[in-house]
């Protein structure tokens, strides 16, 4: 191999080069984002059927839907919401479908049952991913123009403007209703004329006409015939002649004799406003496959460019970019620091500047070449690639570290003084760089067949770690030998015997200590694994235990609901109160408010919505310290309205996967006379638990209703029927859109209704005026009761079943011991048998993602062994090495309870990476005993003293590696900080366990070495 290198040099040095200006140039053209891409298993379907009350509209509409979406191939559950005149279903399949094609599916099915269900019901369907939240979000506000206004510039100017950003998968545009023409009739003129309110609407329908009758050719043209009448303005509209006499010369009625036109705006029961001022807000959507980075900075320079209106003003209410940004502002920090503590190290050592300039050269490179590898793949820079390559930093050192360590080992023995006996040296590292790298490597596999949220996570830091390792490996056994072979002197020999002062103390204390392990190899073996299992159980016990890693996003969503029903005047009225409380918390920034809408869309009623709040930059409150004051003082100042609050990002995961709370009890049952009692005794007892907050009893009230019950005998005796009744006064009161004009690029409806004085209270739809097919006049009341209906409550299902959540937030308490809590005290509720109990919300996904994460490290431990008994074939050798590797495990454990860090799949994430981080060392160790032959305690004792440099320059550089991540002092910094604090206290245990109890418990384990007996003489001639 060695006269390989010295053949090909040329070759290599231009291979390797060549690879890593290729990883540059794939660094720079990869997409960055906040998270991989993940194929979540959800598909939601959002119904719009017009004024429908929830009972209705279940069972015409949801329940019809809801049994053919069942038949969806894959389908796992079906999940529903009805309210008034809408619903939502969520259809969950299992990780890893085809979601283009559960799409495509799923809208097949609702094709098949598009006969059974009312007409004008809309639907629409679309696929659950971060494609549906924002990643720019502008707030557009002005002292002079109208929130109207406002929505025409954001229509017209610019959404084109933004949409044809590469990478925006939408634009989305809320607030400032649409416009639109209104009529509003003079019930007394048509009454007296003989008119009805239909009349109206089909006279309007009539005259505004443009059609093309044919193509006529004339004169060598070609011409297209349009038969047209156009009505573009309020005085063009009242022009339209509604009635004319029978007789010659007879007078003609327009729509001006009896009804007022003018502009509206469209019937809209939603507001939207930024820092306490109306505005309208442009989300911008990214498409998956996207630059965030990339996108932000686009929009800006197109907002730069398109004249707004000098009174406009744009503020970005929300900027993912900013995340992003600060995340791998974070990770490069970490990546620079790391490699520059590694350098001391190496130095402190090594006492050699050439083998510290090696190694900053190979780790830039290696990473290059990483990116080349993650472009190839169709990856792209996001927390976890980045993340995985701060967390492979240490590992790519360790290779360099390890190689050169090596060499400089045979340089002071005397061996490699020239370039062919260094190449020499460094062909005798093969096999263990080898094995080193595989046991990391193996240690990831099982990844491949987990699922959830925790595998799509993690599976892209594997393959990056992978990546960086495998490239790290042919960098660390190519180009270092080559490195050094052409670049060290005896002098660098001579300086690293320098470093031996303070080396050789610690050696004269490690042979002391060795040796007094190897005296008693049972009896001290015994004794740490015992202490250590013991301190490890508990610490595993006492350990706090989440879902995913907090972080600070430097914003986070407050919903709100006020009393059920309320009108949009009485909600703005309160959330006014909640705005000066948000502008006197002096860490806020910005807010943008949405009343009736969600950032994220959804089903959302008039007395509900949410706030995004921007929070400022530098030193500040923890955002979970903002969150939990603002949320108390609403409690205590604005009495009648309910607030949950969360980061953006556990919003979204939480929405993309099925529910945001932490914690959700479902109560199935038939009996609502049971089910809603039920409810509110689960919600008042898990109220009373300890850092339980945010409790909200799942009887969601729509809102009240007025019912008009047509008498059908009074009816009859006026020429009507009930359906004739409702028509009419759906067009007094909801108005009928007659037809649609063009202004401009816009089709504007015109709106035929009666006159706002006359709908303006519930009392007053008696006296609506009705016209029967005769003519002659008379008012709903005399046909009809009108009575107010209160409290018409959403209604949910799962798998057509009805049943009511229970959700719940968490402050100050982590997700383990708070469900244990919940558990216990809805247990003793005792609840009616009739009555099913299942948890769900993020409980359920933190479930599914530990097991998951078990089994990836029962695997990994069972490949690790696999692969030290194919390296050494000694079965005591392995189960000493897997004893250990558990021992640094339990470390883990314990680092993390001193620490109070959260056990999450982070963490749990860390905890595998230690199995192949902890055989590593064990691997390098082992290659330093006879092969062929047990162990003998001077041959455990010669091997630590060999490795005891090299182990302790890796795990240290290791250990300062992960340090700036483990101490998550920057912004977003805080997904990666769990795995690096595991790692950390791992590597710190696994130094010493190494070194000292894992030679005692192979000198157990293979028991002492047996004399060979003595060959037998020859028998005499």
């Amino acid at each position: 191999m060695s006269s390989a290198l010295t053949r090909h040099a040329r070759s290599l040095w231009l291979a390797l080069l060549l690879l890593t200006l290729g990883g540059v140039v794939g660094a720079l053209r990869m997409p960055v984002s906040l998270f991989p891409h993940i194929d979540y298993p959800r598909v939601l379907v959002a119904i719009d059927a017009g004024e429908r009350d929830p009972a209705q509209m279940e069972a015409e509409i949801t329940r019809p839907m809801e049994i053919a979406l069942r038949a969806v191939p894959g389908v796992r559950h079906i999940r529903s919401t009805t309210s008034r005149g809408s619903a939502e279903i969520a259809l969950n399949f299992p990780w890893g479908q085809d979601m283009a094609q559960a799409t495509l599916a799923t809208q097949g099915a609702l094709a098949t049952v598009a006969a059974e269900i009312p007409p004008g019901t809309r639907f629409e369907v679309r696929r659950s991913d971060p494609s549906l939240f924002p990643v720019l979000g502008l707030a557009l506000t002005s002292d002079s123009l109208d929130p109207q206004a406002l929505r025409q510039l954001a229509e017209l100017k610019i959404r084109p403007a933004l949409t044809a950003v590469n990478g925006v998968a939408g634009v989305d545009v809320l607030g400032g209703a649409a416009r639109e023409f209104a009529v509003d009739i003079d019930p007394a003129r048509l009454t007296a004329l003989g008119l009805s309110i239909d009349d109206v609407a089909r006279a309007l329908a009539q005259a505004n006409l443009v059609r093309g009758v044919g193509r006529l050719q004339d004169r060598h043209r070609l011409y297209l015939v349009l038969v047209e009448h156009r009505t573009a303005t309020p005085a063009a509209l009242a022009r339209i002649p509604v009635k004319s006499g029978d007789s010659a010369g007879a007078g003609l009625v327009t729509l001006g004799d009896v009804a007022q036109i003018r502009p509206a705006s469209a019937p809209n029961y939603t507001l939207v406003n930024s820092d306490g001022h109306r505005a309208v807000l442009v989300n911008v959507r990214q498409g998956l496959g996207g630059d965030t980075v990339r996108i932000v900075q686009q929009v800006q320079a197109r907002l730069a460019g398109l004249g707004l209106p000098p009174s406009v003003k744009v503020t970005p209410f929300y900027d993912q970019s900013e995340l992003v940004v600060g995340a791998a502002g974070a990770v490069r920090d970490a990546i620079l620091l790391g490699a520059l503590l590694a350098g001391l190290v190496l130095w402190l050592f090594l006492r050699s500047w050439r083998l510290v300039a090696i190694t900053a050269a190979v780790l830039p490179a290696v990473l290059a070449a990483t990116s080349l590898l993650l472009y190839a793949l169709g990856m792209h820079f996001d927390m976890m690639t980045l993340g995985g390559m701060a967390a492979a930093v240490g590992l790519i050192v360790d290779d360099a570290v390890v190689m050169l360590e090596h060499v400089m080992r045979r340089m002071q023995e005397g061996r490699a003084r020239t370039p062919p006996g260094i190449l020499a040296a460094a062909a005798e590292m093969t096999r263990p760089l080898l094995g080193s790298t595989g046991a990391t490597i193996v240690v990831f596999l099982p990844l491949a067949f987990i699922a959830g949220v925790s595998g799509g996570f993690f599976k892209a830091l594997a393959v990056t770690m992978v990546a960086a390792l495998v490239i790290s490996l042919l960098y660390a056994r190519l180009l270092i030998p080559l490195l050094c072979a052409h670049w060290l002197r005896p002098r660098d020999a001579e300086l690293a015997e320098r470093a031996g002062g303070w080396l050789g103390w610690l050696l004269h204390h490690y042979h002391r200590a060795i040796r007094a392990v190897m005296a008693q190899p049972a009896r001290i073996a015994g004794a740490v694994v015992l202490v250590l299992a013991i301190a490890g159980g508990l610490a595993w016990y006492k350990v706090p235990s989440g879902f995913m890693p907090k972080m600070d996003e430097g914003g986070f969503i407050l919903d709100y609901k006020a009393q059920p029903g309320a009108a949009l005047a009485d909600t703005d009225r309160l959330l006014r109160q909640v705005e000066a409380l948000i502008r006197a918390t002096p860490e806020v920034a910005s807010y943008s408010r949405r009343t009736g809408l969600q950032l994220g869309g959804g089903l959302t009623e008039a007395d509900e919505g949410d706030y995004f709040i921007r929070l400022k930059g530098g030193r500040r409150r923890p955002i979970e310290a903002v969150m939990a004051d603002l949320r108390q003082r609403i409690a205590d100042q604005v009495p009648g309205l309910q607030v949950e609050t969360a980061q953006l990002m556990e919003d979204l995961i939480g929405d993309l996967t099925a529910v945001p709370q932490p914690i959700e009890i479902k109560l199935f049952g038939d009996d609502p006379a049971q089910l809603e009692p039920a409810a509110r005794r689960v919600a008042g007892a898990i109220a009373r638990i300890s850092g339980v907050v945010e409790v909200v009893d799942g009887l969601r009230v729509a809102g009240d209703a007025i019912a008009i019950r047509v008498d059908a005998g009074r009816t009859r005796l006026h020429g009507l029927d009930p359906a004739q009744v409702a028509d009419q006064v759906e067009a007094l009161v909801g108005g009928n859109v007659a037809t649609r004009v063009r202004v401009g690029e816009q089709m504007l409806d015109v709106r035929v209704r009666a006159p706002a004085d006359l709908r303006a209270r519930a009392a007053e739809l008696a006296q609506l005026p009705l016209v029967a097919p005769d003519g002659h006049a008379l008012r709903v009341g005399q046909i009809a009761q009108v009575t107010v209906v209160a409290g018409q409550k959403q209604r949910t299902r799962e798998d057509l079943a009805p049943f009511i959540d229970v959700t719940a937030r968490l402050e100050g308490r982590d997700l383990g011991s708070a469900m244990a809590d919940v558990r216990r005290t809805v247990a003793a509720l005792q609840l009616p048998a009739a009555i099913r109990v299942e948890y769900g919300g993020l409980y359920a996904q933190q479930r599914q993602s530990f097991a998951d994460m078990t089994m990836v490290f029962s695997a990994a431990l069972l490949l690790a062994a696999l692969l030290l008994t194919f390296l050494f074939e000694r079965i005591a050798w392995t189960l000493a090495a897997m004893l250990t590797v558990l021992l640094s495990a339990a470390a883990v454990f314990i680092g993390l309870w001193l620490t109070g860090i959260e056990l999450d799949v982070s963490a749990l994430m860390g905890l595998t990476m230690v199995v192949g981080m902890v055989t590593e060392l064990i691997v390098f160790y082992f290659s330093e005993l006879p092969a062929g032959q047990p162990a003998s305690a001077h041959a455990l004792a010669e091997a630590g003293e060999k490795r005891l440099r090299p182990i302790l320059m890796s795990a240290l550089i290791a250990i300062l590696t992960l340090s700036p991540l483990a101490l998550g002092i920057s912004r977003g910094a805080g997904l990666q900080q769990p795995l690096a604090t595991a790692i950390i206290f791992g590597l710190i245990a696994a130094v010493p366990l190494v070194l000292l109890l894992m030679p005692a418990l192979v000198r157990v384990l293979q028991g002492r070495p047996r004399t060979p007996p003595a060959p037998a003489s020859a028998p005499p001639g």
